[in-house]
């Protein structure tokens, strides 16, 4: 915006300072200008406007209280119009404005106040055009560097080449898409991403040593994806910067756009790998294809990993590009699938089956700190020669990350060999014979719970989990042993098996794990 100091350098308005202000003053920039001969202007008079006067209120309102009344209205300063019955300028005003720190000027008496607001509303209309030519070849700029695969780092390039500006790019999951002149730390990336899930989300945030920093929303399809921060407080942000990095947080919107659709695509073509896997037969022959369509090489040693979160929530938006991340970052080939109860992980494995573990520790911290206060976990499924044997290790690692997720404060990974024999038997049937399994012994249970708001069921579960122990089941349950004693026998009743005896305690026991799995 123009300043007090340009329309002092145009001669024709004979503008002349008798009290420059604070140091800077001059150099602010001038919104508007405001003729008044009001005693009070404060009212009409808007921020960082410079008030013209004749002082026609002398006679209401002594200069000191008239300047006053401009201070609080934070005007820009006050130009004092001279006139032949008042060819200087009020010693009581220059005063007034010396000790209140306002600047103030004078102008001759031969140029109106029209030709100085002529003069202003010329610049301000040269800065409009200006500020608009200069978005339109922004837009073209920015537009070119999206059409040529720039990202978001050639955004940064662009908005940079008129404004030198600390900026950064960043995902709602906390990744630093791109940068310029500034440095970030995972503890400020992680505020930027818990600021982004608020609603709304702020325009501001404290990023600790970094300072305050502005955010503008970058999203595709009415969500927030991202944001183009700048590492200024927006008070501190010109009016033509703040439309600037507008402009660029719009093009950045283009090219999250573009990325999600490339991952759409990815996460399919990836998702039917894992249906090819599982259907075998014909469909089977379309797996090394893919693979190799991912980088992997689909005749060394596969192996496969699941991973999901321990709660309610087994997976969350962005869980499977921080897996695709962390094993492009370790140099390992991997194709990876999002379901919706867990994320799987088909990589190339050239080292022995044991040193699996302590990569995948690894992995697991590197989800914890993406995802805060969430639980991952990870299912080992093993290692293969060649996609043909890769529905065993498959299954293995889908049904050892279930039972990771069921198992509370258990180890965050397992393979399938550790999960106990009865899971191996079980792991190898379908959701349906697992059904089966467990409606033809829990049926009766559950049908007279749901009529009858009893406990059967529950109390079972805590019977086979304390291995059989009668007071230590009854102290669990809060209950007498006695009452213990009536609801197993109604169990009896209800399904023909005693959970007394061994035979027909295994027969609850798998078809409570198949109820859990199925």
């Amino acid at each position: 915006m123009f300043t007090v100091e340009s329309l002092l350098a145009d001669e024709s308005l004979e503008l002349r300072v008798l009290v420059p202000g604070p140091p800077g003053a001059l150099e602010e920039p001038v919104s508007w200008v405001h003729n008044t001969e009001l005693p009070d202007p404060s009212r009409y008079v808007r921020r960082r406007e410079l008030v013209l006067t004749n002082g026609l209120w002398d006679d209401q309102i002594e200069a000191a209280g008239f300047v006053a009344n401009v201070q609080r209205a934070q005007a820009a300063g006050i130009v004092f119009g001279l006139r032949p019955e008042r060819p200087a300028t009020p010693g009581e005003l220059v005063a007034a404005c010396r000790d209140a720190g306002v600047p103030l000027l004078e102008i001759s008496a031969a140029v109106p106040f029209t030709a100085l607001s002529e003069a202003v509303a010329t610049r301000y209309a040269e800065e409009r055009q200006g500020a608009l030519v200069g978005m339109v070849r922004r837009g073209d700029a920015l537009a070119t560097a999206i059409s040529r695969g720039a990202g978001a780092s050639g955004v940064l390039r662009v908005l940079r080449r008129d404004h030198e500006l600390p900026l950064a790019v960043i995902d709602r999951m906390g990744r630093l898409l791109a940068s310029a002149g500034v440095e970030l730390d995972a503890g400020q990336l992680h505020t930027v991403a818990a600021g982004l899930t608020r609603r709304p989300p702020p325009l501001e945030l404290d990023l600790g040593g970094a300072g305050r920093a502005a955010l503008f929303l970058v999203g595709a399809v009415g969500d927030v994806d991202a944001a183009l921060i700048c590492l200024r407080p927006v008070r501190e942000l010109t009016r033509v910067e703040q439309d600037a990095l507008d402009q660029a947080a719009r093009f950045l919107s283009l090219e999250v756009a573009r990325q999600q659709a490339v991952q759409a695509i990815e996460l399919r073509f990836s998702s039917e790998l894992l249906e090819m896997v599982l259907s075998g037969g014909s469909r089977a022959a379309e797996v090394p294809g893919r693979l190799r369509a991912f980088g992997v090489d689909p005749d060394g040693a596969l192996a496969v990993w699941t991973v999901a979160f321990r709660g309610p929530e087994a997976t969350l938006p962005g869980l499977a590009e921080v897996v695709g991340e962390f094993f492009l970052s370790s140099g390992v080939p991997v194709v990876v699938a999002a379901g919706s109860q867990d994320v799987v992980a088909v990589l190339s494995w050239r080292h022995g089956e044991s040193e699996s573990a302590p990569l995948a520790e690894r992995l697991v911290a590197a989800v914890a700190e993406r995802f805060p206060g969430r639980h991952p976990v990870l299912g080992l499924g093993g290692v293969v020669q060649g996609p043909a044997g890769l529905r065993e290790p498959l299954v293995r690692s889908r049904e050892s990350c279930r039972a990771l997720r069921r198992g509370g404060d258990g180890p965050a990974v397992r393979s399938y060999a550790e999960l106990g024999t009865h899971r191996l038997l079980l792991g190898t049937q379908d959701a349906d014979t697992l059904r089966t399994l467990a409606d033809g012994v829990l049926a009766p249970i559950r049908r007279h719970d749901s009529g009858r708001g009893g406990e059967l069921e529950a109390t079972l579960r805590a019977f086979l989990d304390n291995d059989g122990h009668w007071q230590v089941t009854a102290a669990a349950l809060r209950v007498h042993v006695n009452t213990l004693r009536n609801r197993l026998a109604k169990i009896t009743e209800l399904t023909g098996r005693d959970a007394a005896r061994t035979a027909d305690r295994v027969d609850f026991f798998l078809a409570l794990q198949a109820a859990d799995m199925a």
